[in-house]
């Protein structure tokens, strides 16, 4: 036989390379961003367009590279961060491998521009492909400016694989707000098709979260700060009444780097045990450092998983700091009770000195206590009714009691004949068929009908909106803001209208009429969240996620008292839905249940 194996074209390897390091635009601008941090850059730009599809670019002032450097670095396993293997356990930069350039390199076209501090003239570098088009001599500033352009250009079945702007825009976001977070004495600015996102000045670690997060995020912040001999820990976490339905503001770094730590959480979590609801997340920016050599890094290719040499001790001592700094700004609830000030006694106070005086006894001589008695009327605990004189008036009102009961209970009679639903324990409905009965999911059906409503107003028939007596202006973070101006024009075609759009609040004039005002918040809340979830790039999409949205916040939820009226209106509406049995998350919306069925379950 011939023989069969060989080895791939560079080419083909850094393709199969690019794909575990880059998954999507947010991988490109994690790796950029943290080679401009380890060139000890002091401001980076970030600019994208498309969210990142068309346009990736990075501008630092760090130290640069020469022009021998700008050609080494797109080469695979190129690096200046570490020389030998031992360096791996003791890393104290961002990168290591020297695969990011290389593969980025692969999948797109690269322009990168880069002058060292000393050098007269830098150099300008384009590939496409991992193949070099150009290199030459320009004139630029201090520092590198590195741009990725037509993500995944060679790659199409990659590229058709990403989701909707927003989603990709979410992701990029995300990736920056990390990279931000753990260097706030770094400047950031970041622009998307034009726009500003973020104007992040060097700060403080405070600041810098008020600054990613909003202004409100200021009230919600406790301070954490211990020192041990293995671990430095600060940082912030969130006050308990703060806490979140989902998952979001939860951010640990070690040594100045993200990480995904299910077990550090856990600690957190534990911390916060009794001042949190059921179902309930906190949250946290937790800063911690720990000796180089104690932790792996070099696990996965995002280098968000590591792994500790004294897992245990870190979990304790993350748990008890946590704990300790919320009794020590009066969060967690302490013993203390209210006492007068008057009952203090001093331990030092002369038990002689003090005089005490004889109570005084006063007695009435003119009272009698029997001659209260004889005032005093004797009353029975019920009402002696008077006898009748006339025995035929007697007869008479006797009829007339039996009569009205007669008369009560043929109505409830004739009222149990008529009512064809009945409400059960607050969370199901259940209606007469001639079949049978059908058992409904009050919540999970006024979700259904809720949806199709939403769905027909937003994308057939023009929406109704009422407008506001007085503009509701609301907060939220630069990121939030992005993401709700990008579906603006969805928002406006279901009801909403907008008044003013700044960096870090949006003001809300007119709201849709099933819409009401104390549940603006709310409703925009639960949308950016659900706009978080991975949905098809399609023009039906953000629809379809808004009507979906919409129906799950404002629906009826269980443990609510329906009237005989709204629970026969729930029936009617539901069954005029086009898909009345399935709720618009898939789960069932009713059960029938069929004579036969019924009797089966007597003779079983």
């Amino acid at each position: 036989m011939s023989d069969i194996i060989q080895l791939l074209p560079d080419h083909v390897a850094n393709q199969i390379a690019a794909g575990e390091v880059v998954q999507r635009p947010a991988s490109v601008v994690k790796e950029l961003l943290e080679n401009a941090i380890d060139a000890g850059a002091t401001s980076i730009k970030l600019l994208l367009k498309d969210a990142g599809k068309t346009l990736i670019q990075v501008i630092d002032d760090g130290k640069g590279m020469s022009a021998t450097d700008a050609r080494m670095c797109f080469e695979r396993h190129a690096t200046s961060k570490i020389q030998k293997a031992e360096d791996l356990f003791n890393l104290c930069t961002k990168g290591f491998r020297g695969e990011a350039l290389a593969s980025i390199a692969a999948i797109a076209h690269v322009e990168l521009k880069t002058k060292q501090e000393n050098e007269e003239l830098g150099t300008c570098l384009k590939i496409e492909g991992s193949t070099v088009i150009s290199q030459d001599f320009i004139s630029t500033g201090k520092g590198a400016s590195i741009a990725v352009k037509n993500l995944f250009y060679n790659i199409p079945a990659r590229r058709n694989f990403l989701k909707s702007d927003t989603v990709e825009t979410r992701h990029v976001i995300d990736e920056f707000q990390r990279v931000a977070l753990a260097h706030p004495s770094i400047a950031f600015l970041l622009h998307h098709n034009n726009n500003e996102v973020y104007h992040l000045k060097s700060s403080n670690l405070r600041q810098r979260i008020v600054a990613v997060f909003g202004a409100k995020m200021n009230e919600k912040l406790v301070p954490i700060n211990e020192q041990t001999d293995i671990l430095d820990i600060k940082g912030f976490v969130a006050k308990p009444e703060f806490a979140k339905r989902k998952r979001g503001e939860q951010f640990f770094f070690v040594n100045d780097r993200f990480i995904k730590s299910s077990y550090l959480n856990h600690a957190v979590v534990n911390a916060f045990d009794g001042l949190l609801e059921q179902g309930s997340h906190p949250s946290y920016f937790l800063y911690l450092k720990v000796p180089a050599n104690t932790i792996d890094i070099n696990i996965h290719p995002t280098k968000t998983e590591i792994k500790f040499d004294n897992e245990k001790a870190l979990y304790a001592m993350l748990r008890a700091t946590v704990k300790h700094s919320l009794g020590q700004y009066n969060v967690a609830p302490v013993l203390d009770f209210n006492r007068d000030a008057n009952l203090d006694t001093s331990y030092h106070q002369n038990v002689s000195s003090v005089k005490s005086s004889t109570p005084k006894i006063t007695v009435d001589p003119d009272f009698n206590p029997f001659n209260e008695i004889k005032q005093k009327e004797i009353h029975f605990p019920y009402k002696r009714e008077q006898k009748s004189q006339d025995w035929e008036t007697l007869y008479s009102s006797v009829t007339t009691l039996d009569e009205q009961k007669q008369d009560e209970l043929f109505t409830d009679q004739q009222e149990v004949k008529t009512q064809k639903t009945f409400q059960i324990q607050r969370k199901y409905v259940m209606s007469l068929i001639k079949s049978g009965v059908v058992l409904i999911h009050q919540s999970l059906a006024h979700q259904r009908i809720l949806y199709e409503e939403f769905l027909e107003s937003i994308t057939v028939k023009e929406a109704n909106s009422q407008q506001l007596l007085f503009p509701v202006k609301i907060s939220f973070s630069s990121a939030e803001i992005e993401m709700i101006y990008t579906i603006k024009s969805e928002l406006e075609n279901a009801g909403f209208s907008f008044d003013e759009f700044t960096k870090d609040s949006v003001t809300i004039k007119g709201i849709p009429v099933s819409v009401t005002e104390s549940k603006i918040t709310i409703i925009l809340e639960e949308l950016l969240n659900d706009m978080n979830l991975e949905v098809p790039d399609t023009s039906f999409s953000h629809f379809d996620i808004m009507a979906k949205s919409f129906a799950k916040t404002l629906s009826i939820k269980t443990g609510t008292q329906l009237a005989e009226k709204e629970q026969e209106s729930l029936v009617n509406n539901l069954f005029s839905c086009k898909e009345p049995s399935i709720s618009p998350f898939g789960k069932s919306t009713f059960k029938t249940l069929t004579l036969n069925e019924i009797d089966h379950l007597f003779n079983s």
